[in-house]
């Protein structure tokens, strides 16, 4: 679900061999785990629909120490303790402590930041958690609206600064849109001043609030816009004295549209050297490289996909359901997908692995149908006559997801 943006920049100065993903019988995936749908925010685009209440149903003490045991004993690759707030859970620091005394290879906090002050802040980096990502959509008051509270960004702030004191490593996560999209050369400012490690721009997923919003999705020529920023950046973030990280997220489109980017100024070996490395890495991973734990122990093929369920880990282990029968799951394993209309015409379904396919979903009804906030042209992506030459994003109501999923 992540495109790492400088890390395939890179390749273009100091080539590595391409490392491919394990096959599918034997994927172990990164578990982004949302503990809780209690936050104290409300964001516009929020996938869980979080609010300021206890939620029925969320798992035990109990139940969730025995999914720790179960993750850390069939081996997966990393662990993102999410939200919700994660920090409003009741039994988050156990959770996390024993998170880090299975010593997952990767453990990783997603929260809004806001709860990261003084002793908290003590407590993550006593932990060592890896990365700690925080959410912050635009500067000030841009970013209260968004997030549906007041001196939100002011808390949040204060927690970047909290965890860099501490020697943690915070990414920032900007979802964008056609309300704040002009704040992204100031968040990447932000970054730089405030020293942050890595910028995640997220693309509008329509899930929860952010289909209930969807409506505010980036037009494409904005999107295009946003990329050409994020493209002039990383490539000064692979230079000396720029270290900023720059990730994109939940449109594979972007390594496409990056693969063009090359080819327009690099020399055919390194297109084709890049493109291997996309190639390697296969895009989209929902159902295996990634996937998801909701707060109630159902297990979805990523975060986004709350409508499909796999089983739950109230009844089954997480380490059974994931490498059973599952008919969803085989099928998002496939390569290629069996992807329909401009995503199944597409010549680099190698790259991008047929993008988000819950946008899909959401506006068709049909997960295999072409994703409506792939920007890029049918000329650019030979798909001929497949469909219209420029797509728009879907403005109107989504189809009744009773769900044909295969």
């Amino acid at each position: 679900m992540m495109f790492r943006l400088t890390q395939y920049m890179q390749e273009l100065v100091t080539p590595t061999p391409p490392r491919r993903r394990v096959s599918a019988g034997g994927v172990k995936p990164v578990v982004i785990w949302n503990l809780t749908r209690t936050c104290n925010l409300k964001c516009r685009h929020c996938y869980t629909t979080s609010a300021d209440v206890p939620f029925p149903g969320e798992l035990s003490h109990d139940q969730a120490m025995g999914v720790l045991d179960d993750l850390s004993s069939f081996g997966i690759p990393a662990l993102i303790l999410s939200g919700g707030e994660p920090l409003s859970r009741f039994d988050f620091w156990q959770l996390a402590e024993r998170s880090r005394a299975l010593n997952f290879r990767h453990l990783s906090l997603s929260t809004n930041g806001t709860k990261l002050g003084g002793e908290n802040a003590d407590r993550v980096a006593a932990l060592g958690f890896d990365y700690v990502g925080i959410s912050l959509d635009g500067i000030g008051v841009k970013n209260d609206w968004f997030r549906g509270v007041e001196g939100a960004f002011a808390d949040a702030l204060a927690g970047v600064r909290a965890c860099k004191a501490r020697g943690v490593k915070v990414g920032l996560r900007f979802t964008i849109t056609e309300d704040n999209a002009e704040m992204l050369p100031a968040m990447l400012d932000l970054c730089d001043a405030e020293g942050v490690d890595k910028f995640y721009l997220s693309h509008l997923v329509y899930a929860g609030r952010g289909d209930k919003h969807r409506g505010e999705d980036t037009e494409h020529a904005r999107t295009r816009a946003a990329m050409d920023v994020l493209l002039d950046r990383a490539w000064s973030a692979i230079q000396p004295g720029h270290p900023l990280e720059i990730v994109t997220g939940n449109n594979d489109a972007d390594a496409v549209y990056f693969l063009q980017w090359v080819e327009a100024r690099f020399s055919p070996e390194q297109n084709a050297r890049v493109r291997t490395h996309l190639e390697a890495w296969g895009g989209n991973s929902s159902g295996l490289g990634v996937a998801n734990i909701d707060p109630q122990g159902k297990v979805h093929p990523d975060t986004y996909w709350s409508d499909y369920t796999v089983g739950s880990v109230k009844t089954d282990r997480f380490s059974t359901l994931w490498t059973g029968d599952d008919a969803m799951l085989a099928t998002l394993r496939q390569r290629p997908r069996p992807l329909k209309g401009r995503c199944g015409a597409c010549a680099f379904q190698a790259v991008c692995g047929g993008n988000t396919r819950i946008r899909a979903l959401q506006v068709t009804g049909d997960p295999w149908a072409e994703d409506p906030a792939c920007y890029m042209t049918n000329a650019e992506i030979g798909a001929g006559d497949a469909a219209r030459l420029t797509v728009t994003p879907f403005r109107g109501k989504s189809h009744d997801p009773a769900h044909n999923f295969l």
